[in-house]
């Protein structure tokens, strides 16, 4: 059971994931009213979202070492005050460039944050508490794609772009002073000296991959400078793996990946937050383009993913530990991948409810399968290798998360090229994400039967709450 120190642990990590993905998609609802404001085009905006998730990618590595090197508490509490302080500067900037700049400190301060805090939570802590502290921080991260249409449209309708920057400041503040009091200091370790080559080859692969996803989404960019940068980035990510594998103190440790467990975690825990990312770009677009909704009737009906994500999160424990993770697994991607699909099948005459109901299955599956993916990333890892599973396993999820709206741009634009309608086009996008939220089940079906049980409790008698 979760000591209250570990259980508040934990509501301030997912405090500070919420913020963190938030920021993340909230932007894209503004992108008009900023360009005005800033006296540029609505596409240069998109270098605001760009260089934000751009520098999360890159920094995250980093984020193990630094914990090693100066200490979780010291790193967690710098990276509120960068992120906090940098929202402010968001708030602040008249013109694109400042703007830019800020959202790269804020990148900063986010690749720092959250990494670390969950290794603050998972350090010390016993192998049957991890699915109850995933849980906890898992769900606020999936809210903060599904909140961010609604609350954008609702903040630069009814205030200003600022204020989109501006709410940091109260949860910056009051998360700084819970961590000052909470997170007690850990001792310091003189770590290896940092690993050059792997910081310069990681960062040049993750930056190019990131760029690459931004001008995939930019539907102005050529396919020519796509795959160049495209290139860049798989030739520096192979070196860097190549690297990371023969070097004695890697920045990364990849041999990680030979747990089981931890693998398919990170490999079908990917694919899965691809598709999770993609549709909250893509449903808002299907509701106002085609079906001629408003944006806060489209952001309402969204909502209803975030209805699923907290009403099945009570029983994520009591199912995991009832029927293990590989069945779970197999559910859950089976049940995405229906559930994305059959948005295909909506058209402007769908009621409503039916719809709503579409969506908020979708919502409960995508968060029955990440605090799976989340919680048997950790399960089998010895550990004196948590903090580099901590590392890679960040890294992938963001930069997993970060693609989402690529990959649903170029299943739209496929989807254009096939179908000779708007409402075709969308239709084709959404079986194609199906096919990708599918593709994990080929891992869960691998895993033995076992795997995560070192998770697991026992359970005496059934129960339908989780504690």
């Amino acid at each position: 059971m979760l000591e209250p120190r570990q259980r508040a642990t934990a509501l301030l990590v997912a405090g500070c994931f919420f913020m963190e993905m938030l920021d993340g998609t909230i932007v894209a609802t503004a992108a008009p009213q900023m360009a005005a404001s800033l006296h540029t085009t609505p596409s240069s905006v998109g270098l605001v979202i760009t260089a934000y998730l751009l520098t999360l990618a890159v920094l995250i590595p980093l984020s193990g070492w630094l914990t090693a090197r100066y200490g979780a508490r010291r790193i967690f509490l710098i990276a509120i005050v960068l992120f906090t302080l940098a929202s402010a500067g968001c708030a602040a900037s008249g013109s694109l460039g400042l703007l830019i700049a800020m959202r790269v400190l804020q990148g900063a301060g986010g690749a720092m944050m959250v990494p670390v805090g969950r290794l603050l939570v998972l350090n010390g802590a016993q192998k049957t508490d991890i699915p109850k502290i995933m849980a906890y921080i898992v769900w606020p991260g999936l809210m903060a794609p599904v909140v961010a249409p609604l609350l954008g449209g609702l903040l630069t309708t009814y205030a200003s772009w600022h204020w989109m920057f501006l709410v940091n400041l109260p949860l910056g503040v009051a998360a700084f002073a819970v961590a000052r009091r909470l997170v007690a200091a850990g001792p310091t370790a003189t770590p290896p000296p940092l690993d050059v080559p792997g910081v310069l080859l990681s960062c040049t692969g993750l930056a190019a991959l990131t760029w690459a996803a931004h001008l995939v989404a930019d539907t102005g960019s050529g396919w020519p400078v796509v795959a160049s940068v495209a290139a860049l980035a798989v030739l520096a990510l192979g070196a860097a793996g190549r690297h990371l594998l023969r070097t004695a103190h890697p920045l990364v440790n990849l041999r990680t990946l030979e747990v089981a467990s931890f693998r398919a975690s990170v490999t079908g825990g990917s694919l899965f937050w691809i598709v999770v990312g993609a549709m909250p770009f893509l449903l808002p677009l299907l509701f106002q383009e085609v079906f001629g909704w408003s944006a806060v009737k489209s952001g309402a009906v969204v909502l209803f993913v975030f209805v699923g994500n907290i009403g099945i999160k009570p029983a994520t424990t009591y199912l995991l530990n009832r029927f293990g993770f590989r069945p779970l697994l197999i559910v859950s991607t089976a049940g995405l991948a229906a559930t994305v699909a059959g948005c295909a099948l909506l058209t402007g005459a769908t009621p409503v409810a039916v719809t709503a109901v579409l969506v908020m299955l979708s919502g409960a599956t995508r968060s029955l399968g990440l605090t799976c993916y989340s919680t048997i990333a950790f399960s089998d890892v010895a550990p004196e290798r948590l903090r580099d599973a901590n590392a890679l396993s960040a890294t992938a999820t963001q930069l997993a998360a970060g693609l989402g709206v690529a990959v649903a741009t170029v299943a739209l634009r496929l989807g254009g090229a096939f179908a000779g309608t708007p409402s075709g086009a969308y239709a084709v996008a959404f079986c194609l994400l199906g096919a990708v939220g599918l593709a994990p089940m080929a891992g869960a079906l691998r895993l033995h039967r076992g795997a995560g049980d070192a998770v697991r409790t026992t359970l005496a008698r059934p129960s339908g709450r989780a504690s």
